[in-house]
């Protein structure tokens, strides 16, 4: 009968720089049809850095 390896454990990756570990990010956006003007509300969007997944990339 084959043994069992043990699991081999996975190293921790690292947080994600822009987004601190939680995938997205609060970015401000402009209203306005003509004259665009920065709104005070946040809207939240995919970290573009690691593509949501909050670690750092590898490369």
């Amino acid at each position: 009968m084959a043994t069992k390896k043990p699991a081999a454990r996975k190293a921790a990756a690292k947080q994600c720089p822009d987004c601190k570990n939680a995938g997205q990010t609060s970015e401000t956006f402009q209203v306005g049809a003509r004259k665009k003007h920065d709104s005070p509300h946040k809207q939240e969007a995919l970290c573009l850095t690691c593509w949501g997944t909050g670690e750092a990339p590898t490369t």
